[in-house]
Formats: C-alpha cells, structure tokens, sequence
C-alpha cells in the first residue's frame, strides 16, 4: 500500500530514539499518522513543525497498518509563529479541532480552509473571522450543522440577526425581537461570508455562537472539555475587541 499526498502538520509524538509518530491533515486521505523514521534528526526536526505544509508519501504492507512516511518539505510556517503568542494558540486549537475528524476520513475542503488560516495565523485581523468559519464548516462535517439559511419562526431569508440555542437554527431580527435574550446573535460576517475584517464585537459573537455548539454538541457528547487553545485564542480575540 502506498501513496502521495500534501499533508498539514498537526502532531509530532517521540517514537524510540530517532523516529517519530507524525500526525497529518492531508487533503486527500484525511487525518492520517506514520512513522518517521529519523525524524527527531536535525535535518527534519525543523520540517515537521505543526503549521508546516509537507509532501508525504505514505508506505504500508497492509492498509491498517501504521505505515511509514517519507516526508519532504513544501511550505514552512512554524518558525515565523515562535514570537506570537497569538498566533500558538491558534495553531494549537486548529489542531484541536482537526483531531476530531475521524482517522483516515477525507475532507478536501476542510483541508484546503486549514491551509488558508495557517497562512494567516499571526494576522489578529484575519484569522479569527476565517477560524469561527472553520468551527462552523467542522460541525457541518461532524453531523451537527447549524441550519443558517432562513428563518425558523417565518421561512424569510433577510435580515437574519439570531440563531437558536435550541435547534440550531437562524431567526429573523423583527421576529426574535420578544425572544433576543435568549438567543445567540448571529454575526453579519458569517451570514455574508464578507472578505472585510469584522469588528471585535461580531467575533465575539461569532465565538460565543460556534462555542456554543461546539461544547453541546461534540466535547460534552465525548465526554471531553473544550480544549485550552480555544480559550487562549479566543481570550486573546476579546482582549484585543475590548482595546477597539
């Protein structure tokens, strides 16, 4: 069994003296893991930084098999990321959330969206808006999107302001009027989709709505708690909105 792919990586774990365990995202064949061998040599240390983008060719008598990787590098981002706390955090939670995709299961454009954060994760303008997208594209993949398209209470697809914590579907403004306390805001940058960095007040909602699902819907369900890379990254998010 073998094959090529371009992976992001997203874990390193020591494995015997000079080999190491390496965890990628690839775009093809999804979260996937393989020895290294050497790969705690000088020469490949720097290469296998989570954040940097690899060519990986993937080796294995049988497919269940743990396999072997060849690695070579294509993009390095992880030297740039030392001097920005910011920056770690986010790295670290995109791994978090990456992880909780199944072993071996393709998802091409969750790929392809990882690849365009980890370019801009020491951007405090980009990157929140492009991760609270992420978080609401990895419930999609998991099973529990949220249903964003039209208003549950009047069927309008204008002027959506809400999303119930209930169902997990969007309310109009004049319509969740009576019931605004009690539902999430739902962000203009999410529902437009807009290239323009929102502000802070709209990210922090938007992390207070994809928390919201995240926690319910998959960390409680596991049995786990939200990772700490969240809440630095997304304490660091507010910080910087109140200082607006």
């Amino acid at each position: 069994m073998n094959w090529q792919d371009e992976g992001l990586v997203i874990g390193v774990r020591r494995h015997g003296e000079t080999s190491v365990i390496l965890e990628l995202m690839t775009k093809a064949h999804g979260r996937h893991l393989g020895l290294v061998r050497g790969g705690r040599s000088r020469a490949l240390r720097p290469v296998l930084q989570p954040g940097n983008h690899v060519e990986a060719t993937w080796r294995a008598r049988l497919e269940e098999h743990l396999g072997a990787y060849a690695i070579e590098p294509v993009k390095s981002r992880a030297a740039r990321f030392i001097d920005h706390g910011f920056a770690l955090h986010g790295l670290g939670y995109l791994g978090a959330l990456l992880r909780l995709l199944p072993e071996r299961d393709p998802h091409g454009d969750l790929f392809d969206m990882a690849g365009v954060i980890a370019d801009r994760l020491d951007s405090p303008e980009l990157s929140p808006a492009l991760v609270a997208r992420f978080e609401l594209a990895l419930l999609a993949a998991l099973g529990f999107g949220l249903d964003l398209e039209a208003c549950a209470l009047t069927g309008a697809r204008g002027d959506l302001a809400y999303v119930s914590p209930k169902s997990g579907r969007a309310v109009g403004r004049e319509a969740g009027e009576p019931w605004r306390e009690k539902l999430l805001p739902y962000p203009s940058f999410l529902r437009d989709n807009s290239l323009a960095a929102p502000g802070g007040e709209e990210l922090v909602a938007a992390f207070r709505l994809t928390g919201y699902f995240l926690a319910r819907d998959v960390f409680s369900a596991r049995g786990a708690p939200m990772p700490p890379s969240r809440a630095l990254y997304v304490g660091a998010v507010e910080r910087a909105a109140s200082s607006e």
